[in-house]
């Protein structure tokens, strides 16, 4: 008779079951109310014939910035981020609320940055994330279990910043599914780290690790806005969030430090609400999203300081020979 499942691993089985239900579901968004006005339309239409052929086409490309050419800005963008304006100056004087384009809202472009808030957020973010990890190494024995697993998942953490900054600055195809797929990295990197003291008493092979890799699946060709590849990530982030808490309730007795992690899981969640906001950018650079990555940075230090006390305790554990339940 097989032996009962822990009550962290039961509760994951049934959220992955949900998640799995949630992906069926997913449609995609392929446009917004801005982009399909016939004014922006015809607007871009008509700058792209005049402007971005033959001579004049020639004189965009030699007084273009050179920033601006090397992160990818043509003529057809620069029309596309005239013409926006242009019909948010219509949308404002008919006083209707502002519209957004191909899933954005429109925001006022700082040199080659074309979401100069949320670039910076990722930016911070970043850079604290590096911080941390600096202080993890200089504070943590390679000889902890969790080490090099911690590491990992710090390099995971700080390419997906990396390219969050690169996306907000340039939105291309190509940035867009590395901002995805990389973040999506972090949350599963995230199960995966949590994975060890849950499943101790669980056999590797009875734990479907395949399904966490769902949200992985709309980076096909075929996804066709932003909406649908964000789509899998919260309800796997329900998985992390559980399987964390889940770990927290188990510990707290045992672990003085539990707390941190607690705080940081709920902390990291509750401000992921604040995307449901989502208002039209003040000064047309802050919007939502940039709030929400901007209050993420201060988390950074908590949590890192949860993964040193964890992987002092371990390594003291491991020296002492002492069996953790």
């Amino acid at each position: 008779m097989a032996s009962p499942l822990p009550p962290c691993t039961a509760v994951i089985y049934s959220a992955l079951a949900i998640v799995a239900l949630l992906l069926l579901s997913a449609t995609a968004v392929n446009a917004s109310q801005g982009d399909k006005e016939p004014v922006y339309q015809d607007c871009v239409t008509q700058c792209v014939r005049t402007n971005c052929t033959g001579a004049r086409l020639r004189g965009f490309q030699s007084t273009q910035a050179p920033y601006m050419a090397l992160t990818g800005w043509t003529c057809r963008d620069d029309c596309r981020y005239q013409c926006m304006w242009q019909t948010v100056g219509l949308y404002q004087a008919e006083g209707y609320s502002i519209p957004q384009f191909h899933g954005k809202w429109p925001f006022a472009r700082f040199l080659c940055f074309e979401e100069p808030a949320s670039a910076l957020a990722s930016l911070l973010n970043g850079l604290a994330c590096l911080l941390m990890l600096l202080r993890y190494r200089s504070s943590v024995p390679r000889q902890s279990p969790m080490y090099y697993t911690i590491t990992a998942f710090s390099l995971v953490s700080l390419n997906a910043w990396f390219w969050s900054t690169v996306f907000h600055t340039r939105d291309t195809y190509l940035t867009e599914k590395m901002d995805y797929f990389c973040a999506s990295a972090v949350i599963l990197y995230s199960i995966y780290l949590c994975s060890f003291p849950c499943l101790r008493s669980v056999s590797i092979s009875r734990f479907p690790y395949h399904t966490i890799l769902y949200p992985l699946l709309p980076l096909s060709p075929h996804s066709a806005s932003l909406h649908h590849l964000l789509f899998p990530v919260p309800p796997t982030g329900i998985v992390n969030l559980l399987w964390w808490l889940c770990w927290c309730w188990q510990n707290r007795r045992t672990l003085p430090y539990w707390w941190k992690c607690g705080v940081v899981v709920v902390l990291l969640h509750g401000l992921a609400l604040l995307e449901l906001l989502d208002f039209p950018p003040l000064f047309w650079v802050l919007d939502a999203h940039a709030v929400w990555h901007l209050s993420t940075v201060p988390v950074h230090f908590l949590f890192y300081s949860f993964l040193i006390d964890d992987s002092l305790h371990l390594l003291n554990t491991e020296k002492t020979g002492v069996k953790l339940e």
